[in-house]
């Protein structure tokens, strides 16, 4: 099977085909100028994975919201159950840029970070 994909590695952006076998091991990828472009179309192939950037609501803060995101990356699967995590999560001010929002979001072993500080009313 051949799977199409725009690599995200670099700002080239190249067009990649991901040859896969019956059981869904890579065999080739072709199209890509550098190893990142390989590296993801493997890796988009077999195992996806990204990272979610959201908003938590403060409270006693400056700002309502702080934005976050994940420390690294999930698999693709869980985004919708790391978001749904994240609606319900609430943070009180003051928060640090890298302050834990929500641990092991989605059982994903991955935290959820503020990224930016939010100072106390």
């Amino acid at each position: 099977m051949i799977h199409e994909l725009t690599c995200i590695g670099c700002p080239l952006g190249c067009a990649l085909k991901v040859e896969t076998d019956g059981a869904g091991a890579v065999v080739s990828v072709t199209g890509n100028t550098c190893k990142r472009g390989e590296d993801y179309g493997r890796r988009e192939v077999t195992a996806p994975v990204r990272t979610v950037t959201s908003t938590v609501a403060v409270t006693g803060g400056k700002e309502p919201v702080v934005p976050v995101r994940t420390r690294t990356d999930i698999p693709k699967g869980k985004i919708f159950d790391c978001m749904a995590a994240i609606r319900q999560a609430k943070v009180q001010a003051p928060v640090a840029i890298g302050d834990v929002v929500l641990a092991d979001a989605a059982g994903t072993g991955v935290d959820v970070v503020a990224a930016k500080a939010v100072e106390a009313r």
